[in-house]
């Protein structure tokens, strides 16, 4: 099972889930506030197709963009070229020293298991600068209650499909199977399937982890004035000086 987006499935991610980026965008600028200036550098994890990354840059900050998945390193290199765009595989890969660390899209519940999210924690933790600012979202434990009766959602569009089916194999695990259709440049229909599994963490417990390690924390039902999904977290802290 490959843990990262392969080229269609980034494709259609690009172009019909902006809408999580656009909403959370004008919450995190507002927490980024205290660390924006020609000196600071705000590291992006999972930054995707570089939806945020545009609105990031557009609002003055420096961007490294990081991402596991090739496929969305090459978008995100098209949506914000002045960005340096590099891959980052979480927990193991070193992030950069940043004035702030940002991350939509429950990036970190990717991960295999809750051991490797909190190994991504305190190396975000490590490698925030005193004075920096976290803002990042994850999936809660009631993400599964909120979505007992789901089992499938699909999206069509002119030129590509997205059928999803969503199962439940434990209380701490959310399993999407997509299945992607994406139009060839001669009318014709390719089709792939991918696998993505979540880790849910209890989020309650996050502040104290964050605060052992120089973070002071707190969690959100949103970053700012957007609503987040049922069972999406904000995670909002800054550096302890």
């Amino acid at each position: 099972m490959d843990p990262y987006y392969r080229a269609d499935l980034a494709l259609v991610h690009h172009l019909g889930f902006g809408f999580h980026a656009d909403a959370c965008g004008p919450g995190i600028l507002k927490l980024l506030e205290p660390v924006q200036g020609p000196g600071g550098l705000v590291v992006e994890l999972g930054c995707g197709s570089g939806l945020l990354t545009r609105i990031l840059l557009d609002a003055g900050h420096r961007v490294v963009a990081t991402d596991a998945s090739p496929a969305m390193l090459e978008l995100a290199r098209s949506t914000a070229p002045e960005a340096e765009v590099r891959q980052l595989v979480l927990p193991d890969d070193p992030i950069p020293p940043a004035d702030a660390i940002v991350s939509v899209g429950h990036v970190l519940s990717y991960l295999p298991d809750a051991a490797a999210i909190d190994r991504a924690l305190v190396a975000i933790a490590g490698t925030l600068r005193p004075g920096g600012v976290l803002a990042i979202d994850l999936s809660d434990l009631s993400w599964n209650a909120a979505r007992r009766d789901a089992t499938q959602h699909s999206f069509v569009h002119d030129d590509w499909a997205l059928v999803t089916r969503f199962s439940q194999p434990a209380a701490d695990r959310f399993v999407r199977e997509m299945t992607t259709f994406v139009r060839n440049d001669d009318g014709s229909w390719r089709r792939d399937d991918e696998r993505h599994d979540n880790v849910l963490v209890d989020t309650a417990r996050v502040p104290s982890l964050l605060g052992d390690h120089g973070v002071d924390a707190t969690v959100r039902d949103s970053f700012g004035d957007e609503t987040l999904p049922p069972g999406l977290k904000a995670i909002v802290g800054r550096k302890r000086a």
